[in-house]
């Protein structure tokens, strides 16, 4: 008996922890992150929204990746939450009075055409 309630323990943690695997999703929102303070800002706004576990943002390719439990939150919800902080997120515009708070280089355009040197006149 002892055997069979050590293995039965084993399948059920087992069952539990692939279901705790099963109950994420990701999802790829594009945004307008332009510096490692919007990185920062947008990180810290979603790991306060319920049901998601990690993001990442990468300002460059201007993309933020979202690893979610889909029974606690939707993908609308993250984009939501991503557009409050004062960023677009696909095609969900920034709210503007989040906008209008943000640092001027973390404003759509801020980094344009920079190239890391300096120009003569």
């Amino acid at each position: 008996t002892l055997k069979v309630l050590l293995l039965t323990s084993i399948v059920l943690l087992a069952q539990l922890s692939f279901a705790q695997k099963a109950t994420q999703d990701t999802l790829v929102v594009k945004s307008s992150p332009q510096c490692e303070m919007c990185k920062a800002a947008i990180e810290k706004a979603l790991a306060y929204e319920k049901g998601v576990k990690s993001s990442d943002v990468d300002f460059k390719k201007k993309i933020v990746t979202v690893i979610y439990n889909p029974s606690k939150t939707t993908p609308d919800a993250i984009r939501k939450a991503i557009s409050m902080v004062g960023y677009d997120a696909d095609s969900i515009p920034a709210d503007p009075k989040a906008y209008e708070k943000l640092h001027p280089c973390c404003k759509k355009g801020a980094h344009d055409g920079e190239s890391g040197t300096t120009q003569t006149k």
